[in-house]
């Protein structure tokens, strides 16, 4: 598999459908008129993205005062991503991207270096998209630490 195109602001955000952890299908379209951050990220129960996801957990008021809802999405199946979900007591959907079409589809797959080695995996990537389904930024290759305050930043939020 070669390495997806990466979106950039302005883009129209691919549309898609994914199931979530509970195997409810959940779609871009779902959120028309709403901000939406899609984070992409490799694996749940990882020590990075339970970093991460805990970040998003614990901003997620603040993010959503701010008119922004969230979505991760891991190439985990469901019954794994609602385990993560139940550990961590994370309050948003996990959605399961199993055959990489939505990564892909956002640039968020591809060739990246990996203790040295080159390996094709998930790219941790961000993307955030208006309420008209454009891209407003899309962030890849990001740190789990940190990335929420940096993201916020980004968009103009108060710390």
């Amino acid at each position: 598999m070669t390495d997806s195109t990466r979106l950039a602001a302005g883009d129209q955000a691919p549309p898609f459908t994914l199931s979530d952890q509970d195997g409810n299908a959940v779609s871009l379209a779902d959120f028309a008129g709403s901000k939406v951050v899609v984070y992409f990220y490799p694996a749940a129960m990882t020590p990075g993205c339970t970093k991460q996801a805990c970040d998003f957990r614990d901003n997620l008021s603040s993010l959503a005062s701010a008119g922004y809802q969230v979505l991760g999405v891991s190439k985990d199946a469901p019954v794994k991503l609602k385990k993560f979900q139940e550990t961590e007591q994370l309050t948003f959907a996990l959605l399961s991207d199993t055959d990489l079409a939505v990564h892909t589809g956002y640039g968020a797959w591809g060739e990246k270096n990996l203790y040295g080695k080159t390996v094709t995996g998930v790219l941790r990537s961000t993307v955030v998209i208006d309420e008209t389904g454009m891209v407003e930024l899309a962030l890849y290759n990001v740190k789990a630490t940190g990335h929420v305050a940096s993201l916020r930043k980004r968009l103009g939020l108060p710390a």
